[in-house]
This record gives structure tokens, sequence and C-alpha cells, in this order.
């Protein structure tokens, strides 16, 4: 399994985020769409060659091929959007906030899956960029739709740690 794999590569030092690992992807208690979109789409905005090579394999034996492709749309939209929308929140003026984004969007209106599994994609995918509005838009959508607290966290435990394990293993390979 590329997850044995991964974390086998995960030193000493950084025992914590292997245990993490196992933890979070082993016992979770999504249902497996959510978690290996989830899993995609966070090894995606990672950025982490490593860590994508390694999770995308289990994640495309476990998704459909339309989730598989929802997934990494996510990731790829909420690229731009944790830019675009971060930025807009950091200006002091206000005005820009006024403004036409002007970007297509159009995978969120209809990304090809259940809309609850898309959000909790891009909620995650948000945590690994930073984007605070993004955050509070997603989370917002999730928890009308009746999603809990318990599985809004549970994305962004998986993105914290998925997100931990990247730097160390690149940071790591630099080193070698």
């Amino acid at each position: 399994m590329a997850l044995d794999e991964l974390k086998s590569a995960i030193p000493d030092y950084a025992k914590d985020l292997k245990l993490n690992l196992g933890s979070v992807i082993g016992n979770s208690d999504l249902p497996a769409q959510q978690l290996w979109g989830t899993v995609l789409a966070c090894a995606m905005a990672s950025r982490s060659p490593r860590v994508l090579r390694e999770l995308e394999p289990e994640a495309k034996a476990n998704l459909s091929p339309e989730a598989y492709t929802a997934a990494k749309s996510a990731a790829a939209i909420m690229s731009m959007n944790n830019v675009f929308y971060r930025t807009r929140h950091l200006l002091s003026d206000n005005e820009y906030g006024t403004l036409r984004a002007g970007l297509r969007m159009n995978v969120i209106g209809n990304p090809g899956v259940d809309k609850v599994d898309f959000e909790l994609w891009s909620f995650a995918v948000s945590a690994i960029n930073g984007c605070g509005m993004c955050l509070d838009s997603h989370e917002q959508v999730l928890r009308k739709a009746g999603v809990s607290r318990e599985v809004v966290q549970e994305a962004f435990k998986i993105a914290s740690v998925l997100q931990a394990v990247a730097v160390t293993l690149d940071a790591e390979a630099a080193l070698a």
C-alpha cells in the first residue's frame, strides 16, 4: 500500500506525522468518496510530487471516474479562488470587494458529484491555501446542508496532516 510507503518515508523526528497520517486516512469515519476525494484534492494542493504520486493511485482506486475528476477540479479551482479571495480580503481597500470577479468558476455549479462532497474537498483545499473567506463560505454551505462539525473538522485534519507530511518530505528531499 502506498500509504505505508509514505509513512515509512517520514523521518523519526516527525513520528507524530506518521501516526497522524495513518489515523486520518486509515481510521476515518468519512465515506470512501469523501475521504479519498479529500485526500486527492489535498495531495494536489500540497504541491508535493511525492505525496501526490504515493496517494493518487489509491484515491483513483477508491473513487468513481466522476469523483476522481471532481476532486482534481476542486483542487484546481480553489487554487485560483483562494488566491483571488484571500487577496481581496487582505487588501485594506474594501472597494475591491464590490468589483465583479470576472473569473470562470463553472465547475462549482456543476462538479459532476454530490455538491456536499465537492464543497468538502474545496473546504479542505482552502485550509491548505489559507483563505479565510473561502473557508467560511464552504463551511457555511456544508453546515446548511446538514454536515456536522465533526465531518468538517475531519476534512481539515486531513488537510493539515497531508500538508505537514508534504513539507517534511520535500524538505528532507532538498537536504538529501
